[in-house]
């Protein structure tokens, strides 16, 4: 990741802080629209609780931006226990997808492309991460 997009992500989280629960419900309802099928890894889910987990994961993520490194374990960890819950490796193209539509409607026009290309950029490597974890490959951010 460059500096600026490091600055886009940071900066735009900023705004997004406001409407963290939002976000995080957008987020959940556009994958199950995208995938019905992943619905069923919510069935007993306590979606307030599952929306403030993510909401937590990402402000970790935004936080350690430059110094990804350090959070490799942690993201892989993730990955493996995503992996447990019935994860697959596409299902993150799916979940990339809604999360950049949850991003778009809570930012508005402030979701400017170049915004949008940054935190493609972090869904991708934290992506990558997971599914090499899941798959038992070590990866580095």
């Amino acid at each position: 990741m460059t500096p600026r997009q490091v600055e886009l992500i940071r900066e735009s989280w900023t705004s997004l802080e406001p409407v963290q629960d939002v976000t995080a419900a957008l987020f959940y309802a556009r994958l199950v629209e995208l995938d019905p099928a992943l619905g069923r890894l919510f069935r007993n889910a306590d979606m307030d609780q599952q929306n403030k987990i993510l909401m937590q994961t990402l402000t970790v993520v935004v936080k350690s931006l430059d110094r990804l490194d350090q959070l490799v374990p942690a993201i892989e960890a993730l990955g493996r226990r995503h992996a447990g819950y019935g994860v697959r490796a596409d299902h993150y193209e799916t979940g990339g997808t809604a999360l950049l539509w949850a991003l778009s409607r809570s930012l508005g026009e402030a979701f400017t492309p170049e915004t949008e290309h940054a935190w493609t950029v972090t869904f991708s490597t934290l992506a990558s991460v997971m599914i090499g974890a899941a798959q038992g490959e070590a990866v580095a951010a």
